[in-house]
């Protein structure tokens, strides 16, 4: 594994590339990208499953990161995946746009790599998403 706090470029190539990697199968990709998100950003991570007493299984319905005031939002859907990003302001959604899945990947990746050059718990969270 290569050492993540040394090429802020390759992380950010790094992770975008692992999320694509997961995401031709819609219930894998939202099952696998919500343990990852879970294990390697437990404060910033919300995930939504499907309810239901009886069910058996309870998939998951959408998938929120939020770092500082943005939002980063996956939420299944009838043609597959909408994904969604946002900017909040004290609670106020300022921005709040629906993105093709590969644009939200990108800027996703993106900001997780600018915030984990300013923070040691967000370095040690981008490793683990990039396993």
């Amino acid at each position: 594994m290569a050492d993540l706090g040394s090429a802020p470029g390759s992380n950010f190539e790094m992770l975008a590339a692992s999320l694509r990697a997961d995401a031709s199968d819609v219930k894998t990709f939202l099952e696998v990208l919500a343990t990852k998100f879970s294990g390697a950003l437990p404060s910033m991570v919300q995930v939504e499953r499907e309810g239901g007493v009886f069910k058996k299984e309870h998939p998951v319905k959408a998938i929120r990161v939020q770092i500082e005031e943005h939002g980063y939002e996956l939420r299944h859907a009838a043609g597959g995946i909408e994904a969604r990003l946002y900017h909040q302001v004290q609670g106020i959604t300022l921005k709040n746009q629906v993105v093709r899945l590969d644009e939200w990947i990108e800027a996703l990746s993106e900001h997780l790599t600018r915030h984990a050059e300013s923070s040691a718990s967000a370095r040690n969270a981008l490793d683990q998403l990039v396993r």
